[in-house]
């Protein structure tokens, strides 16, 4: 059985869904984790027209598919992009909580909400840009 999936993934258009199935399975779940994080929901906002919590999600999801993207282009098993992917959520994550942190005169999730797209398009630009800081840094 293993060796008919490895074979599979060996084929180009196998690899190209094994990849394209990681990286909407990990979305669904780091988005989950993310939803879980913060104090809005966020695709109930996104619904209202909410621009900064769209700004905010679509730094994250360009951000995990942009860590997803480097890991393959570094020749990454599938294996090891799911490991990767993991490794990138969890220190974007990291950023999101230091980025709550380190403004301490207001909460970054309570201006999202209140659709502050000054905010939302910086933690935007931080999710992008520490994705390619973290991309990089595979292998």
């Amino acid at each position: 059985m293993q060796g008919n999936i490895d074979l599979l993934l060996d084929h180009p258009l196998g690899a190209l869904l094994g990849y394209f199935t990681v990286a909407i399975l990990g979305l669904v779940i780091f988005l989950s984790f993310f939803e879980m994080v913060t104090k809005y929901n966020c695709w109930e906002e996104i619904r209202k027209g909410n621009v900064a919590v769209a700004m905010a999600t679509g730094g994250k999801i360009f951000g995990i598919c942009n860590i997803l993207r480097f890991s393959i282009q570094a020749g990454a098993s599938i294996y090891e992009t799911m490991k990767w992917s993991l490794v990138g959520f969890l220190l974007l994550l990291l950023a999101y909580f230091l980025f709550e942190f380190l403004t301490p005169v207001f909460s970054i999730d309570d201006e999202i909400a209140a659709d502050n797209r000054a905010v939302g398009l910086t933690a935007m630009l931080i999710s992008v840009s520490l994705s390619y800081v973290i991309g990089a840094a595979i292998f």
